[in-house]
């Protein structure tokens, strides 16, 4: 059988019986392929109060909930539509690794509100499309400037938006494993930093919001803001604000060496801090004017990412959705499955493409010790089979034997017969009984005879023999307890090198809801069932050929008290008498 045959067939069957999803409706007929991805703000989800308005939403991919291969290298075929599936909706790409499978993406949603679920669809597959992406359409009019440190290390930092807002100078040092892709350094004496523009100009009184992913490396007096007499700072690890000459501290400090969202909003009359999405001071304060350069992270000591600066006060549903939707344990995004134009994706065929490399080489040597069970159950059936037919063909003219002689000597058997008779175990012994007997009975000759010890010598010839043939029974029958016992196991290990790699490549991406991590597990069970199918086949056939061993085998000891006793009946009158009636003889004759 061709390797490997057993599973296609299994996930062919699996895939014609499993219904498709179906693809209603299509943005564009150039593109094969959708995902919908699912903008949960409910209790079940991020559970948001309030309206939010438009937003951008980082969506996270990773080989546990997207496709790779069915995308270009770039992701340049990318494009989202909103929920009418109709309306593109502005994008950019952080990151796209389509080696490692990791994407990060921005996507600018029109309005979200809380306790709603929104979907979005994402489209890919389309080979010859061009770039897709709007950098600086991707965010509202109200954003001055936003930072994702995507630059290379020593180049300034650019900003995403229209504005232009770039930096002077290169940050001190760049982290690839910062919260969101690339993120920026700092080392406490080497700020970036941003000249001024009429984008970034707030009037006193104005309305505005920072908001950073924060890692705190060493605590200490810092300015992770300054501009003027307005300054964003951490006290030790308390974050602090500090506006003309109010100042606000907030209640709860960040924690040094994990990341923490931090935001400030003003609207004019109110100052806030918040750490993680949740509000954790306030005061009555308004702005004062705000001009000239920015500084950030004059002092501080640890790593940014996501700088953003706004000219509206950004509320606090909005500020809730950025913290959670950006952080670990994202619970905003739910990916649905991938659908195909024309009949969709099947859940199985999901799971196959999602499969890691590693639990395909784990399939793999699975397959091989299928294809080597489904040998051995085959021609061993086939062995038996024979075995079992040839035995019965050689008792119905051993039945009919008056007097034991060699079987080549049997009359009335024709030449396919005798050809089948020749694989029989049963007659394996009946010729080594006979051969045994003819030896004896020349031994014996000048004795007159053959004794009670040789026919037990012949019993033990043709004992011998019968262990030869149980091995012919029971020769390769060990494979099959190895697939039993070892095709679990393996499958397992496929299972948790695969969960493995999805969590790890999870943990990569920071995008940890069960929709996210549901393909990629799926998948690295796919390896599990692998080894139960090596393992439950190969179980059944071992039983079912064990039970056959085991009746050729007794028939074979059945037979072997038979033939020894028809031979000691058959050849009685040239056995010696035993050495006591002999003695006994001798005295009759001496007294007659």
């Amino acid at each position: 059988m061709r390797m490997g045959s057993w599973l296609a067939a299994l996930l062919l069957s699996i895939s014609l019986t499993t219904p498709a999803l179906a693809a209603e409706g299509w943005w564009e007929n150039d593109w094969p392929y959708r995902k919908i991805i699912t903008l949960d703000t409910t209790a079940s989800g991020l559970n948001v109060p309030g309206a939010v308005g438009r937003t951008l939403v980082l969506v996270r991919l990773h080989s546990g909930n997207f496709g790779f291969s069915d995308s270009l290298d770039t992701g340049a075929d990318l494009r989202f539509t909103a929920a009418d599936d109709k309306t593109p909706l502005p994008f950019h790409i952080e990151k796209y690794d389509a080696a490692n499978q990791i994407a990060t993406i921005w996507v600018s949603v029109p309005n979200l509100n809380g306790g709603e679920k929104q979907d979005i669809h994402l489209y890919y597959g389309n080979k010859n499309a061009p770039v897709g992406q709007d950098v600086a359409g991707s965010f509202d009019p109200d954003y001055a400037a936003v930072f994702h440190f995507t630059d290379g290390p020593g180049q300034p930092t650019s900003d995403a938006t229209a504005n232009k807002n770039n930096s002077q100078n290169a940050p001190a040092g760049v982290n690839d494993g910062a919260i969101i892709a690339r993120g920026a350094r700092f080392p406490g004496n080497a700020p970036l930093n941003i000249a001024d523009s009429p984008s970034l100009a707030i009037p006193a009184g104005g309305a505005f919001t920072f908001s950073a992913w924060v890692k705190l490396g060493q605590p200490g007096q810092s300015t992770l803001f300054g501009r003027g007499d307005f300054a964003i700072g951490l006290n030790n690890a308390a974050p602090f604000v500090t506006a003309g000459g109010a100042r606000l501290e907030s209640s709860q400090p960040l924690k040094a060496g994990d990341w923490s969202h931090l935001a400030v909003a003003a609207d004019g009359k109110t100052l806030r801090i918040y750490v993680d999405g949740v509000e954790t001071a306030a005061a009555s304060t308004a702005l004062p004017a705000m001009a000239g350069p920015i500084a950030l992270g004059g002092g501080f000591v640890g790593e940014m990412d996501e700088v953003r600066l706004s000219k509206v006060a950004r509320s606090a549903a909005a500020i809730l959705v950025e913290a959670k939707n950006e952080g670990a344990g994202d619970k905003l995004v739910a990916f649905g499955a991938d659908e195909k134009q024309g009949g969709g994706h099947s859940p199985l065929l999901t799971i196959v493409q999602n499969t890691p490399f590693d639990a395909w080489v784990v399939i793999f040597i699975l397959m091989i010790m299928f294809g080597i069970a489904a040998w051995v159950m085959f021609a061993k059936a086939t062995y038996l089979g024979e075995a079992d037919k040839a035995n019965r063909a050689f008792m119905k003219h051993f039945r009919r034997l008056d007097d034991l002689v060699p079987f080549a000597q049997v009359q009335g058997i024709e030449a396919k017969e005798r050809a089948l008779i020749d694989k029989a175990p049963l007659k394996a012994l009946y010729d080594v009984g006979m051969e045994e007997l003819d030896l004896r009975k020349g031994m014996q000759l000048k004795k007159k005879g053959l004794t009670a010890e040789t026919i037990e010598a012949m019993r033990a010839s043709v004992d011998a023999e019968q262990v030869q043939q149980n091995e012919k029974l029971d020769k390769w029958m060990v494979l099959l307890t190895i697939a039993i016992s070892g095709g679990p196991f393996i499958g397992l290990l496929g299972t948790v090198l695969g969960v493995m790699l999805v969590f790890g490549e999870v943990a990569a991406a920071g995008d940890v809801n069960i929709n996210a991590i549901a393909p990629g597990i799926a998948a690295a069970l796919l390896a599990t069932v692998a080894g139960l199918g090596v393992a439950i086949p190969a179980l059944f056939g071992y039983n079912y050929l064990n039970s056959r061993v085991v009746t050729i085998a007794n028939e074979m000891r059945v037979f072997v008290d038979r033939l020894i006793t028809r031979l000691a009946e058959t050849h009685h009158h040239s056995m010696t008498p035993p050495p006591a009636q002999a003695g006994d003889a001798a005295i009759a004759q001496a007294a007659e």
